[in-house]
């Protein structure tokens, strides 16, 4: 997979400061800012975020480009509400030949990924065959230069894997991804989502360490609370 973060809130961590001080200051904001320095905007927000007081964290966003991962993939990083996704659309770009990400556990495995890729080209083919098909009952020739109407690619789509590779730009506030480190970073997330949200962590950690400074599973700084599900993971 491929994770970049386009793009964030300038000073993230002297604005969440700024907002709550406000709250208990009879300052003006611009003197409020004037005052913040890094140091002691990085003890403030860690005291923040023990505390619990975390909505002045919600005024921070940063926004991730994720590519080749597959729409399994994507059916669960939109479980994630508090959050903005734009995904490429499948009813309007054509999938006839459409990249698929292989499972590790099936790529290592040569009897199954030999299957596996036998029915994503299976798939490729009915894709093709059925498109081809409605293309003729709606008069559009194979060989046009007019792009496959969107009402044919919207029901073509049915027949596609979960492993069809997908493309997306998403944008988390900091506590909203503070929530989604806790979930997919667990040893119990499934790989791929896990895998990026790992990356995506490490990411923002450098835009905002003190943010981010104990940002991931529960058990790395307090007690697991998968109960009986719990990985073999021990707290160091």
């Amino acid at each position: 997979m491929k994770i970049t973060l386009i793009s964030h809130t300038p000073e993230p961590e002297k604005l969440i400061t700024a907002a709550a001080k406000l709250c208990y200051s009879s300052l003006e904001i611009n003197e409020i800012l004037n005052k913040m320095d890094e140091e002691k905007c990085g003890l403030f927000i860690k005291k923040l975020i023990k505390l619990g007081h975390e909505s002045p964290l919600e005024h921070a966003s940063f926004t991730f480009g994720i590519e080749k991962v597959s729409r399994v993939f994507l059916s669960q990083i939109t479980r994630h509400r508090i959050a903005s996704f734009s995904v490429r659309s499948q009813r309007y770009v054509p999938e006839n030949k459409f990249n698929f990400i292989i499972p590790k556990k099936i790529a290592d495995n040569s009897a199954a990924n030999f299957e596996f890729l036998s029915e994503i080209n299976n798939i490729k083919k009915s894709y093709e065959k059925i498109t081809r098909f409605l293309c003729k009952n709606n008069n559009l020739c194979e060989n046009t230069t007019k792009k496959l109407e969107k009402d044919i690619l919207e029901i073509a789509r049915y027949i596609l894997p979960g492993a069809t590779e997908s493309k997306i730009i998403c944008t988390f506030n900091a506590r909203s991804l503070l929530n989604f480190f806790k979930l997919r970073c667990c040893n119990r997330a499934q790989l791929e989502i896990r895998n990026a949200a790992n990356e995506m962590l490490n990411l923002v950690k450098k835009i905002a360490p003190n943010i981010f400074a104990t940002a991931g599973p529960p058990c790395i700084t307090g007690e697991c609370r998968q109960g009986a599900m719990a990985c073999a993971k021990k707290i160091s």
